[in-house]
């Protein structure tokens, strides 16, 4: 069942989560237990859980002796930090999500994959069995092979695209912020933003730069971008900061909430 309102996020079957390198690579990795601890008790009353997670460049980095506070600019070292540090991501995950005995998976994918008819049933079709399985997938973008991808959006697109996919019920796309705001929250004037109606023009706000730190490569823009191309096929999306994410899968009034179009546009597939 669609989350038309935010609250009902608190009853959503299905829903994809996206949370960004930011936010749980680097000094705040400690986030990793929080954030898995709001998912586990979604996923214990029964919600199927889709995580798309940022983060393997900027946890990897630190591997290569690479210096965190500038991030690698040439495609190749990009390449190599994903690789090793995905199979940190997905560790760090595995070992918090332990305790609650569920068992997560990994789904790498580029936004090529889900453009491609194959591909994208492929995608469709394993996770649906991992979720009927009560398997969290953990979805990332194939950033070892990825070109363009690997250096926009920061997954919120591919978030986007996921929740199409599956046809989820919701998404929740995870910031450093508690809101979108009318425009960049440090300009005078800037206002939080409760509801976006599906029909509402956003050409008057002005959602700030899309580069916002060296380890994350999405902002405000993109997340607003991404939330709408989501509510257009009919599903709801809260976007909101990490720190509040078990907040918001229990249905609390924060954040900035997409309405979902009533006539869907129809979604990929």
């Amino acid at each position: 069942m669609t989350a038309r309102t935010r609250a009902e996020l608190a009853h959503a079957e299905r829903i994809v989560v996206k949370v960004g390198s930011s936010s749980i690579s680097g000094e705040s990795s400690w986030r990793i237990p929080m954030i898995v601890h709001a998912l586990a008790s979604a996923h214990a009353r029964g919600c199927e859980i889709v995580l798309v997670s940022s983060g393997a460049i900027a946890t990897g980095i630190p591997y290569l002796d690479l210096d965190l506070e500038a991030r690698p600019t040439d495609l190749a070292t990009q390449q190599a930090a994903a690789a090793v540090g995905q199979n940190v991501l997905v560790y760090r995950y595995l070992e918090a999500l332990r305790p609650f005995k569920i068992v997560a998976g990994q789904v790498l994918l580029t936004t090529g994959d889900l453009e491609h008819a194959t591909s994208r049933s492929n995608a469709r079709r394993a996770m649906d069995r991992m979720l009927s399985l009560r398997v969290i997938p953990i979805v990332n973008e194939n950033d070892t092979v990825a070109t363009q991808e690997i250096r926009f959006g920061d997954n919120d697109r591919l978030a986007a695209l996921v929740a199409q996919l599956i046809e989820a019920d919701a998404l929740v796309l995870l910031s450093d912020v508690e809101a979108l705001y009318t425009k960049p929250p440090s300009e005078p004037g800037a206002e939080p933003i409760d509801v976006i109606a599906a029909d509402a023009d956003l050409a008057e706000m002005e959602f700030g730069a899309t580069v916002v730190n060296s380890v994350g490569t999405g902002g405000a823009a993109t997340k607003a971008s991404a939330a709408r191309l989501a509510a257009a096929s009919g599903i709801g999306v809260l976007v909101t900061s990490a720190n509040l994410v078990d907040s918001a899968l229990k249905g609390a009034d924060i954040g900035t909430w997409f309405e979902p179009a009533e006539q869907a546009v129809s979604p990929i597939g």
